[in-house]
């Protein structure tokens, strides 16, 4: 750790917004809009703070359309990684801190009320939508990862039950897990009239998933991560619920960070969607944080005929027999 080096950080943190800034950006990735709201603070002054941050490389941007998307990834060694863990410490207990934190949970909130709101509108309906991404080979891929038989499998997001069905008849014992009551109306339906009894039916949402510690062989979030407020959150509860040994498995779109993305406002105007995809190396890192092993991440572009999509990756993670220091 050199003098200079020691300076950088010093001359970065020694403005209370910028350390605000950061602190919310290492929970959530955040649009300006986002930290206007949050900061209550002018959009000019804003973008001032988030220039020098990421005139510090502190920063990692996501571009969508004409708007920008933020978040802080803490450096694990050097002066930034020892000068942030003791400022982290300090903000534990700090009011105002404490006060961003509470704003950020409502506004995460009010995202999830409203993608919850979609949903119910949606409801059976959303098969017919769904069709449009020809993701039956994914299904099955995803399916291949969870078997053998008699596992007990937690499907996240399970909408109108059509991945439940198709484990369940794979012999799987089944957890379907849905925020929206319309979707489980309509899952519940499909099982009764399948004839299908090895499926139980619980509300309630990915960052906060119905399931005790470790009561879960697997759990499986296919094409949901982009309607969830907090991905990162619910793949951490993704890994609390699956046993020791167990496999989390994340099926979702490709999202390259580092580029401007292909114009996806359909997705989000149709499809309801938070988030165009995700970059592999980002859910990489969810995993990894989460505390999980074993990651592979496999990316599948689609057919010739289906150009106008983006690619799919399945990512495949397992939950250590032991835990590791970081747990």
């Amino acid at each position: 750790m050199t003098v200079d080096a020691l300076q950088r950080v010093f001359r970065t943190l020694n403005d209370p917004t910028r350390v605000r800034i950061l602190a919310l950006l290492e929970v959530e990735e955040l649009a300006v809009q986002d930290l206007v709201r949050l900061l209550g603070l002018a959009q000019s002054t804003v973008s001032r703070h988030l220039a020098i941050l990421r005139e510090a490389d502190l920063l990692r941007e996501r571009r969508e359309g004409t708007f920008s998307h933020s978040r802080f990834e803490p450096p694990r060694e050097g002066a930034w990684a020892k000068a942030w863990e003791l400022t982290r410490e300090a903000l534990r207990d700090d009011p105002q801190a404490c006060q961003d934190r509470q704003a950020l949970q409502t506004l995460l909130e009010e995202r999830a009320l409203r993608n919850r709101a979609w949903f119910d509108a949606v409801g059976p309906e959303w098969d017919k939508l769904r069709r449009v991404f020809h993701d039956d080979v994914q299904r099955a891929r995803a399916i291949g990862k969870l078997i053998p038989r008699g596992m007990r499998v937690a499907d996240i997001g399970t909408g109108t039950g059509i991945l439940a069905t198709e484990l369940a008849r794979a012999g799987v014992r089944v957890i379907a897990i849905d925020h929206s009551d319309r979707m489980l109306g309509s899952a519940e339906s499909k099982l009764r009239s399948e004839q299908i009894d090895n499926v139980e039916l619980r509300k309630g949402d990915a960052t906060s998933l119905p399931l005790a510690d470790g009561e879960v062989d697997a759990a499986l979030a296919h094409m949901v991560l982009h309607y969830v407020a907090s991905p990162a959150e619910a793949v951490r509860e993704m890994a609390r619920s699956v046993r020791p040994g167990g496999r989390v498995v994340i099926v979702d779109f490709v999202h390259d960070d580092e580029e401007r993305p292909r114009d996806r406002e359909w997705m989000r105007k149709d499809l309801g969607m938070l988030w165009p995809g995700f970059a592999p190396a980002r859910v990489r890192g969810w995993l990894a944080h989460a505390g999980l092993s074993e990651i592979d991440i496999q990316i599948h572009v689609p057919d010739p005929e289906a150009r106008d999509l983006p690619s799919t990756f399945i990512a495949a993670a397992h939950r250590p027999e032991t835990p590791t220091e970081d747990d």
